[in-house]
């Protein structure tokens, strides 16, 4: 699936209308507000009309949308009233209405919904501008399927600035991610859950491995006010259970979930934040204070922290984290290795995110390695992926599936396994030490073997030189033709 999303430039142009009227930070929060609406929306109105062409009077039915986890909108707040009134200067009550309305039929949206839309910074010429413009389709069940709700957050993100280091996780990973700790039954864990995607994919797995969605029990927080009120939107409209707290706070200085104790842990901590509230006597850090400037390691220890004694922890970090040298931050990362937590690391190829091209690699941590505590096994995936757009690498499911059989493989000693040069290899914990507890997966698996063509060396290299000498030449052509056009408009040199 393509990240490039079809109503981009619509979604931009929606947004510009209310550029000059109200500061950029806020008017994406107007914008987001309204997508909800169209996305709830558009869930209840295709099963509106599935209800009317079955023909038993059921469209009014609350319980008919409820086994469905689709909310039930009332008149009122039908994105076809609202846009039948973008023209009046009370749109912006109108909208204020809507939210209401829909919080008051469904208590699990209870604060969580925009209500400033009527207030006087809004130009309601504009604001109905805005709402004529979303003509495509957010919440139908193919739209669903895509989480095309998530790509639009992501795509704000990119536009109007995301927090410093955060990033949303393309899907690519978080089915990655998913994929190898394989999240079937207990609780799951996001510490900085964002928009939701670690807990709507755990779901997805379940559901994919015929299992009840709730057999997973959610629990997640979120720093950033808007995105946690954006990811109680997000589980809520697929009829996702979670406590993600009552409101948004700082994992490290307000842990909302201090006696949780997880048996999956997922994340996409922010990268390399230099300026988070490090409590030095903090019970989390085990395994060393992890520096004042850098919170990689604060995150990787306070989800050790959160792990049950069969848990598992997936997450993403910027590729620094498998080789610094900082000291408090190596000596951290000896003390997990050491430790026999450190199970699987994984190097992803670049351009997998939407808005930066950071190269990022996976961590896995295990707490139940009991066949393999002195042995990490190493993935090189940084040749996988195929550019799906200028800026945007993709990977497939078949190389999805590729990694995460290697590791499932690896893990179970299954006689499928065996190391292969260039992509993965199962090293001993003595061999790390000589690496200096660097992690990076290249150390360890080589450089691929490359297959033997069967070309005698003299006749390649005759070949290649001739083919070489060739391009030069026309290399020549080329640079005597632009010198005669250029001097034939009077730029001789």
């Amino acid at each position: 699936m393509s990240v490039s999303l079809e109503f981009e430039n619509k979604l931009w142009e929606m947004a510009d209308k209310l550029r000059g009227n109200i500061e950029s930070s806020e008017y994406k929060h107007v914008v987001l507000g309204l997508i909800f609406l169209k996305y709830i929306s558009d869930a209840f109105d295709e099963k509106h009309a599935e209800l009317v062409a079955e023909g038993e009077g059921f469209e009014e039915d609350r319980d008919a949308y409820a086994e469905e986890s689709i909310f039930f909108v009332p008149p009122s707040a039908r994105w076809e009233f609202i846009k039948q009134s973008a023209k009046q200067s009370t749109i912006g009550q109108i909208i204020d209405d809507a939210m209401i309305t829909i919080e008051r039929e469904n208590a699990t949206l209870k604060g969580v919904l925009p209500k400033n839309y009527a207030r006087p910074e809004i130009d309601k010429t504009k604001l109905g501008e805005l709402v004529d413009l979303f003509s495509f389709n957010l919440g139908s069940k193919e739209a669903r399927a895509k989480d095309v709700l998530g790509r639009v957050y992501e795509y704000f993100l990119g536009k109007f600035g995301s927090s410093e280091g955060e990033f949303y996780t393309p899907p690519t990973i978080v089915k990655l991610l998913v994929g190898m700790i394989e999240p079937f039954q207990g609780r799951v864990y996001d510490p900085c859950c964002g928009s939701g995607g670690m807990f709507v994919q755990s779901k997805k797995f379940v559901e994919e491995h015929r299992g009840r969605k709730d057999d997973i029990h959610i629990f997640g927080q979120e720093f950033t006010a808007t995105t946690w009120r954006l990811c109680k939107m997000n589980l809520a409209v697929r009829g996702i259970d979670g406590d993600l707290g009552d409101r948004d706070a700082d994992t490290f200085s307000n842990d909302l979930h201090k006696n949780l104790r997880a048996d999956f842990v997922l994340a996409n901590p922010p990268f390399n934040i230099s300026d988070y509230t490090l409590i030095q006597d903090d019970v989390r850090w085990k395994y060393g204070i992890p520096p004042q400037n850098n919170a990689n390691y604060a995150w990787i220890e306070h989800m050790i922290s959160k792990l049950s004694p069969r848990g598992i922890a997936g997450f993403v970090l910027a590729n620094g984290s498998m080789s610094t040298s900082i000291k408090a931050e190596a000596e951290i990362r000896k003390n997990i290795i050491e430790a026999g937590l450190v199970d699987c690391i994984v190097t992803m190829p670049t351009n997998l995110f939407y808005n930066v091209t950071i190269p990022v690699c996976l961590w896995f941590i295990s707490k139940k390695k009991e066949n393999r505590k002195d042995k990490i096994l190493f993935i090189d995936a940084r040749k996988m992926g195929t550019m799906v757009t200028r800026k945007h690498r993709e990977l497939s499911d078949d190389e999805i599936k590729a990694i995460y059989d290697t590791y499932h493989n690896w893990r179970e000693e299954k006689e499928e396994y065996e190391d292969v040069q260039g992509f993965c290899k199962s090293a001993d914990i003595e061999e790390v030490r000589g690496h200096e507890y660097i992690l990076t997966p290249g150390r360890y698996v080589g450089i691929e073997e490359v297959e033997e063509d069967g070309e005698p060396f003299d006749e390649k290299m005759t070949r290649l030189t001739g083919e070489l000498a060739e391009m030069f030449s026309k290399s020549h052509e080329l640079e005597d033709e632009i010198k005669q056009r250029l001097g034939a408009i009077g730029y001789e040199f």
